[in-house]
């Protein structure tokens, strides 16, 4: 009996954590094939340590019963799928798509309804169509935005087209999504810290936005360490497993780079090798060898669907649902989640040889 509680115990941590473990021995094979250790940015542990405090932050708001709050509030009214959806959407054109599900998908998990699996999938591809739009919306997007010094009105212009499409069929599919109540919530009441929190997480879209300095994340851990502890008890597997994506990444890009000649063929290739590598460092990567940023710009967009690593906003939106206490199925959950995401990818790729 013994051996097998271990046995489910064991099983039961390979299903939940197979992406750790499969981003984890990709680092290992790489680094041994590459004979090269992996170099990590000062923008990527930056990176690491601004999600960190936003998943503090919004534990805290969690915590404090201020998300059950306004998801109860949200649950109220009419088009709630449209509502939840477009909020990504529109939100992830001014704070980063990753932003924007961190702080949305919460909320789509303590709403009392059905269907929250969809709806998180939809919200991953709202995140990464939207944010598309914008120079700030996405990492990438700021990165071509300055190394090719665009005019920011032809960067939006030459996206538009694949932003408003998923605008469109978004906004048309969530009308079909017909959700129902299931057993009631029970209504936390909101502690005075919900404010406080509320406060943090405005100065992280502020750190963000690069408004003001990333430094002043230290106090905001500080206070959390003193006052509020348990606060500190998140999802530390999702931030192992972007440290593990991001070594595989440079791995990657290292074998690529000597293997990598011509600029031909830009958006495919770049669309492609995001999902192994992601969109972020796909950019990086591809700018070396071309002129063509509209090309690269669409190809790095169309790259974040598809797979879990064609955006880390995928990953981050993958990991918050299969965590939380309501998740049932992940597996059935991953299905959908490629299947929905590939969906979007052909969409994208068909709409830019048509246009």
């Amino acid at each position: 009996m013994k051996e097998k509680a271990l046995q489910n115990i064991f099983i039961t941590f390979i299903l939940k954590e197979w992406l750790a473990i499969v981003s984890g021995a990709g680092l290992i094979i790489t680094s041994v094939y590459t004979k090269h250790l992996p170099v990590y940015s000062i923008r990527e542990l930056q990176v690491l340590f601004i999600l960190f405090a936003l998943f503090v932050v919004i534990n805290g708001l969690q915590s404090s019963g201020l998300i059950i709050r306004i998801s109860k509030s949200i649950e109220k009214g009419k088009l709630l799928p449209l509502k939840l959806v477009l909020s990504v959407f529109f939100l992830s054109m001014i704070v980063t798509n990753d932003i924007a599900l961190i702080v949305i998908v919460p909320i789509t998990l303590n709403l009392n309804i059905n269907r929250k699996d969809i709806l998180v999938i939809l919200e991953a591809i709202a995140a990464n169509a939207g944010s598309a739009l914008t120079p700030i919306g996405n990492p990438q997007n700021l990165f071509i935005y300055w190394y090719y010094k665009i005019n920011p009105i032809v960067f939006i212009k030459t996206i538009a087209p694949f932003s408003i499409l998923f605008f469109v069929l978004l906004s048309v599919t969530t009308l079909f999504i017909h959700v129902k109540s299931e057993k009631s919530l029970k209504l936390q009441k909101v502690d005075g810290k919900s404010y406080l929190y509320g406060i943090f997480l405005i100065i992280l879209l502020l750190i963000v936005l690069h408004l003001i300095p990333i430094y002043l994340i230290f106090f905001i851990i500080l206070f959390v360490a003193i006052f509020d502890r348990k606060v500190l008890i998140i999802d530390y597997s999702l931030l192992i497993v972007f440290i593990f994506f991001f070594g595989l990444a440079d791995n990657i890009r290292f074998v690529l780079n000597a293997a990598i000649n011509s600029s031909e063929h830009v958006f495919l290739f770049s669309a492609l090798i995001s999902q192994l590598i992601s969109n972020v460092p796909a950019a990086l990567l591809f700018s070396k060898y071309t002129i063509q940023w509209k090309a690269l710009l669409w190809g790095v967009s169309v790259g974040g669907f598809g797979s879990l690593f064609g955006s880390l906003a995928n990953l981050i939106a993958y990991k918050i649902f299969i965590n939380h206490k309501s998740t049932s199925n992940s597996g059935v959950f991953t299905v959908k989640f490629l299947l929905i995401g590939y969906l979007a990818f052909f969409i994208s790729v068909a709409l830019y040889f048509v246009l």
